[in-house]
This record gives C-alpha cells, structure tokens and sequence, in this order.
C-alpha cells in the first residue's frame, strides 16, 4: 500500500476516537517513561490496535498513544518508542512521527537515554541537544518522496529549535537543575560502543551517543515541525570511566534524573 494511505488510514482511525486535537507530541526514551504520570489522560491506544503501527520489541517499551493534557495543552505522548536495531526500516521507526503531524501537532519534544562522550558530563546528568551527528546506515527519506509531507532535500541548518532550547536552559537555571547543552550521534545499535568507537565519536565532536532521535528529528524537521530534544546521561563513554554496562544501570540511571527531565517538559508546554 502506498505509504501516504498508510498514514492517512492510520490518521483516521485515531481521529474517530479523540475529540481534541494534540498540540504536543511527545517521544518518551528509554527508563523515562514518568512523565505519564503528569497527564490528564483521556484516552489510550495499544500500539497493537492502530493500523499499520509497528509494534515495540523492546521489553522496557510498553507501546501505548497516550492523549491527555499536560500543563493545560492538548498532547499525544508515545510511551515506547521504535528503533532501527528492532529490524524496522527507518520508514517504520519514523512512521509515528508522521501520524502525529497529520493530527495536529505544532511542536515535537523527545527524550533519549544516552552515553556520555564529554568528560564534563556526569552520570543521570540531562543534555540538551542542539545538533547531531547521523551515523545510522538508513536514512527515513530514501525512496520516493512523500511530496505532501515535505521537500525532497529539507534543511537541516537548524535541527532543533533555538528558541525551545533557550526556554528549556532557561528553565533550567530558574530550578537550578544542571543541564548540559551538546552534540548527539546517532548510531545503529544494538551493541554499545568499543573503547575505539568512543574515541572515533568523541573527535568527530560528539557529546553524547544514542540509537534513536536523529531519524524522528529528520522526519519532523522535512514536515517544518520544531524539534526539541534531551538526553539522559545513563552511562559514562569517556577514557578513565568506561564500563561494563547493564540495562539495570541505564534504567537506574534514567529513573535518577527523571523527575528533572519531567519538569522540565511539563513547564515548557506550560508556559508556552
């Protein structure tokens, strides 16, 4: 089927079922899951039941479209989120992102668990991302172009939106969270990085290092949505910090920083 009827069909089965329209979408990484727990939720839908949405294979990703208010806007949050080192195409992991512009969304705010490139950055610490770096081997735009969805060639001069990234420091500095702002490099995953791969990442001029983000943040930007994105540091990737990493400790980590994070989002929407 063609890949714009997907989305339309996809659209309008969720739209049969809401009553407003999200101004918000949200993309909720790994461990941080919480903020949920801030929505007014009125309705929410199983990955499963929605017509041609992938299903999440990640046990700690619960595939949930969740409709609600957040400091009094309309959102739609997904509570698990697709990754390219699942076996989808980048085309499936960006799909979501699609369906939510169709339904409204002005803004998209995403948040990611990642590994810390900069030795500056501690543990559960939160980075803001103002650039990234793709290393994913498949691009979301490869193929034909969805020409009601954007350029064949968008610019990508400003991936994430400055003044979201201003509000969000600012915020920041009002609650005294420490908060970092830096370079994200996506990769393929699912293995974690060698001690040469850090290295390799780190003189390029990454920050942090992650598997997901960098293809919704393509998505978006081709359909002129502002980006606003965060990573949770969960482990340390510099030379003299570098260990053996368990999914416990990420989630740990993430669950740490979570009530900052949580904030942070919450107050931005609501003082928009």
């Amino acid at each position: 089927m063609d890949e714009y009827k997907k989305i339309k069909e996809t659209t309008d089965y969720i739209l049969e079922r809401i009553q407003t329209h999200p101004q918000y979408g949200i993309i909720l990484g790994t461990g941080l899951g919480a903020l949920v727990n801030d929505i007014d939720i009125t309705l929410e839908i199983n990955y499963e039941d929605i017509p041609h949405f992938p299903l999440s294979t990640v046990e700690f990703h619960t595939g949930k479209l969740i409709f609600g208010k957040l400091g009094g806007k309309e959102v739609v949050v997904m509570k698990g989120r697709f990754h390219y080192y699942e076996g989808y195409n980048m085309k499936q992991v960006t799909f979501p992102v699609r369906v939510m512009k169709m339904l409204g969304i002005k803004k998209l705010l995403i948040s990611n668990a990642a590994g810390a490139l900069n030795p500056d950055f501690q543990k559960s610490d939160l980075m803001i991302i103002d650039d990234h770096i793709n290393l994913q081997t498949e691009n979301p735009l490869v193929g034909k172009n969805l020409d009601q969805m954007g350029d064949r060639f968008p610019d990508m001069s400003e991936p994430y939106d400055q003044g979201l990234i201003d509000r969000a420091l600012a915020l920041a500095k009002e609650s005294g969270t420490r908060v970092h702002k830096g370079v994200y490099v996506g990769v393929n995953g699912p293995n974690l990085e060698t001690r040469a791969e850090y290295k390799m990442l780190r003189i390029l001029g990454a920050d942090a290092v992650g598997m997901s983000t960098v293809p919704e943040n393509i998505v978006a930007r081709q359909m002129g949505l502002p980006v606003f994105a965060i990573s949770v540091m969960t482990d340390l990737c510099y030379p003299g910090h570098i260990e053996k990493v368990k999914i416990e400790d990420i989630l740990a980590a993430a669950a740490e920083a979570e009530p900052a994070l949580t904030k942070i989002i919450r107050e931005m929407i609501q003082r928009d």
